[in-house]
């Protein structure tokens, strides 16, 4: 039954098919490891972990319930266990006293339900659900939707995947990536992993927008639309990487609003276009910047607002917006709120492992994808390779023609050696231009399916991976729900995630009150007394809401040490 398994009966009965799950049984238990990550049960059932998720994930009978397992995957995630294979080296006993069982399931077993949970489209069809879950709750925050590509790097042997080219790494390394749809303060709400990455255009237009038409809330019909022909439904942000006229003609024809970064801005504007404007962050906090707005036609003709920002130092950053309507000051702050979405992906990374992969299986390319001739690189790499060449010989012709010596002794050495430069021109030249002949006649994309057999490659399997991203996301905004909640009890708001990040590793001791009908968890004293003193705020915040544990009568009741 494994160490700390004590329930026999029903891990027999389960193991002969009369048990389709058991039922969480607390027990008292003292100076429980990660006891504090049970502050989080109320924000996660509210975020909507366990709501309705029976529609969208199913189990076969067996000891552990589909929300035993739920949970425990979004505790470890606060709990910052990085991957599955990290719950090995924890005792499996003190993570079955937060769950109410006898112990929690081995490696293996977790692994097993992951697979299960994962069959077919279930994931996505739940993840799909908590999206208009999240936009329905705040149809505010959907009308304003951060569009960014995450490159997720693949170190494994498995498959030789594309190779993407990693910001924050500077180099080219095979690896997927993964579309994120968040909101203004960084909370995501969906992702689409993209096995070939056909760019961030294609992949708004084919995949992302045709879910948003489903999912935001409190868009105007037709009639609406029509009597006001500069209404748009909702407003998508994206870098510069989505900078393209033509793009942003098509999204304004489905009046949808696009605000970017302009990447041709040309000359910078006069002092006296700009004047100060209060501009209220995502965060809350009211900032004075120094903004001005013209009418700029773009290279097809469509006419834009053009908002430039002007630092102290004179440097302007302009931005172009389809959004006839909106003052400029709401509108910088949309823009430059983008950087949320940066630091959601940097939180994440560090915080819950969001590139760690789920499993390692792979899968064969149902579809044929458009990817880049090896062919068409290989002469592409040989082109700038001669261009290169080429370059400097030209420079250095040209420095000697400037440098003809005047004595005569001089000149014929000189002139042999310039005929010399001058004949290996010639000749990287007309090799230059019969590999651009080549380039030109090789096609730059060809599919999956014609790659040679030695590039031919697998994709990652994706569905393992968008279930555990999902309880990822759900995690991220429990946390951000408790921040938001903590950071007005702090003196310092920017240390909420660090404190609750120390909390739900804190030890605790779970006493349970069957006749009161309450489970009370007692966490120990943090290191200082200002933090004690938030933390017993947030504990009164918690106990209103008056959470039951799931599958249970047992009312939570969080408190601190023997207060």
């Amino acid at each position: 039954m494994g160490v700390g398994a004590a329930d026999v009966e029903g891990r027999l009965a389960a193991s002969v098919g009369e048990l389709d799950t058991v039922a969480p049984d607390f027990s008292p238990a003292l100076d429980v490891p990660n006891g504090g990550v049970l502050c989080a049960l109320p924000a996660l059932l509210a975020v909507g972990l366990l709501a309705d998720v029976e529609r969208h994930l199913q189990l076969p009978k067996g000891y552990y319930g589909l929300d035993s397992l739920l949970m425990l995957l979004a505790f470890m995630a606060l709990a910052r266990l990085k991957s599955i294979e990290a719950l090995r080296y924890d005792a499996p006993g003190e993570w079955g006293n937060l769950l109410g069982l006898d112990r929690a399931p081995e490696v293996r077993t977790l692994r097993a339900k992951i697979q299960l949970l994962a069959a077919e489209d279930r994931p996505e069809q739940w993840s799909a659900a908590l999206c208009e879950r999240w936009m329905g709750a705040a149809p505010e925050q959907a009308g304003v939707l951060y569009i960014d590509g995450h490159v997720r790097v693949y170190n494994g042997r498995q498959t030789q995947l594309p190779r993407h080219y990693v910001a924050r790494q500077r180099l080219c390394l095979r690896a997927t990536t993964d579309y994120w749809v968040s909101a203004m303060d960084g909370q995501p709400f969906f992702v689409v992993n993209q096995v070939v990455d056909p760019g961030l255009i294609q992949v708004i237009e084919q995949q992302i927008v045709p879910q948003l038409d489903e999912r935001v809330p409190a868009q105007p019909d037709s009639e609406q639309l029509d009597a006001d022909p500069l209404r748009h439904r909702f407003t998508l942000v994206f870098d510069r990487e989505g900078y393209s006229p033509a793009f942003v003609r098509r999204m304004k024809e489905q009046r949808i609003a696009c605000l970017t970064y302009h990447k041709y801005p040309g000359e910078d504007w006069s002092e006296e276009e700009f004047s100060p404007c209060q501009v209220r962050l995502a965060s809350g906090e009211l900032v004075t910047m120094q903004l001005g707005e013209r009418g700029t036609c773009l290279s097809n003709g469509l006419w834009v607002r053009e908002l430039r920002k002007r630092t102290e130092r004179g440097h302007q950053t302009s931005i172009l917006c389809t959004d006839y309507r909106t003052e400029a000051a709401p509108l910088a702050a949309a823009m430059f709120a983008r950087w949320s979405q940066e630091n959601f992906f940097k939180y994440a990374r560090e915080h819950y492992n969001l590139d760690r992969l789920a499993d390692y299986r792979t899968e064969v390319i149902s579809d044929p994808l458009p990817v880049l001739n090896p062919d068409y690189r290989h002469l592409d790499g040989k082109v700038r390779s001669a261009t290169g060449k080429l370059t400097r010989r030209l420079a250095n012709f040209a420095a000697m023609t400037l440098d003809e010596p005047i004595e005569p002794e001089h000149v014929e050495p000189f002139l042999r050696r310039k005929a010399a430069l001058r004949e290996d021109i010639e000749t990287l030249q007309h090799e230059l231009d019969t590999l651009k002949a080549k380039r030109k006649e090789t096609p730059h994309h060809i599919t999956t399916d014609e790659l040679p057999e030695e590039a031919r490659f697998l994709q990652l399997s994706t569905h393992s991976k968008q279930l555990v991203d999902t309880i990822k996301m759900i995690a991220y905004r429990a946390e951000t729900a408790m921040a938001n909640s903590l950071r007005e009890h702090l003196k310092r708001p920017d240390e909420a995630r660090r404190l609750l990040a120390s909390l739900y590793t804190t030890e605790a001791d779970l006493l349970p009150d069957p006749d009161a009908g309450t489970l009370t968890v007692r966490l120990h004293h943090s290191a200082n007394a200002a933090t004690d003193q938030a933390i017993a705020k947030l504990c009164d915040e918690l106990n209103a809401t008056e959470t039951v544990f799931p599958r249970t009568n047992m009312r939570l009741v969080m408190k601190l040490g023997s207060t």
